[in-house]
């Protein structure tokens, strides 16, 4: 799971995928619906993979929040807990327990959540043990590419001329000629 280029956007609902970016601001592609949006230097707009969760030790990146969550839920969708206040901070203690509830609020879980669901519909959310087991086969056959690539030769370079001094030699001017009118 890259949250590398997905976008929250103040003002506008879900989730984006930055596509482009353009002289004014950059263009984004909606999760949910999929509509392109142009978007101007002048909004508020939040990277995924920048965003924290506090906790009463240290901050913890919302990828590791995001991916709490898919091993809670094994993949599947998180609950929607729109309304319910206490049981939106009793489901953020089972999945983040050590979460600060002082700067934690039961909008920023809901909000969470949302995202949560979002990127699993796109198929974005992978569970830790997947992403073990591919890191796992793609660390294999990089090995084994390595031992079989050929090693490469180091390429000739081509050699100045120079002179006895060992200075190198300047190509004299050529001289323009100069154009005269003629007269008909």
């Amino acid at each position: 799971m890259s949250l590398e280029r997905i976008l929250a956007i103040s003002g506008k609902p879900g989730l984006f995928a930055l596509k482009m970016q353009t002289r004014t601001g950059f263009v984004a592609e909606s999760l949910v619906d999929g509509k392109k949006v142009t978007v101007g230097m002048q909004s508020n707009v939040s990277l995924l993979s920048e965003i924290s969760v506090y906790t009463y030790t240290q901050e913890k990146p919302l990828f590791e929040v995001l991916q709490a969550i898919a091993n809670k839920e094994n993949g599947g969708q998180a609950p929607v807990l729109k309304d319910d206040k206490a049981a939106l901070l009793a489901y953020f203690g089972e999945v983040l327990p050590d979460f600060d509830q002082d700067r934690v609020y039961a909008s920023d879980v809901k909000k969470i959540l949302n995202w949560y669901n979002i990127l699993q519909a796109n198929g974005m959310i992978v569970l830790a043990e997947e992403t073990a087991e591919t890191v796992a086969t793609t660390e294999e056959v990089v090995a084994e590419e390595v031992k079989e690539a050929k090693p490469k030769k180091p390429r000739a370079t081509k050699a100045k001329a120079t002179t006895e001094e060992g200075a190198t030699e300047e190509k004299p001017k050529r001289t323009r000629a100069k154009k005269t009118k003629t007269e008909e």
